[in-house]
């Protein structure tokens, strides 16, 4: 389907999961996991200021937006952000995302 991708998130036990997302609801990646029952804290409601949706891009980063300095400055405050690293909140979507790999890294309280 044209407005359905598919991703592969992994928990931080290691476990992977494959998810179908439409593209059309202009989901973030943070409100994706919310709704698939992720524990991601985001406490500040998705506005890059807690850090806490943070996930490391495993495979498709090439296909996602480029971070916004609030972002950056946000994962520079992280001991274990790296280079791959991206603040869930802050990824929308779409149909170019499809096949994106992630894992989640944010902090559970």
């Amino acid at each position: 389907m044209e407005n359905i991708i598919e991703i592969e998130i992994e928990d931080r036990d290691g476990s992977t999961q494959k998810i179908e997302v439409p593209t059309d609801m202009n989901l973030s990646l943070m409100e994706l996991l919310k709704a698939t029952n992720y524990e991601v804290l985001a406490t500040c409601g998705g506005i890059a200021l807690c850090a806490t949706c943070h996930v490391q891009i495993k495979s498709g980063a090439e296909n996602l937006s480029e971070p916004q300095e609030q972002e950056l400055d946000m994962l520079d405050t992280l001991p274990d952000a790296d280079d791959d690293s991206r603040l869930a909140c802050q990824l929308w979507l779409k149909n170019e995302n499809d096949g994106l790999k992630i894992k989640i890294k944010g902090a559970l309280q």
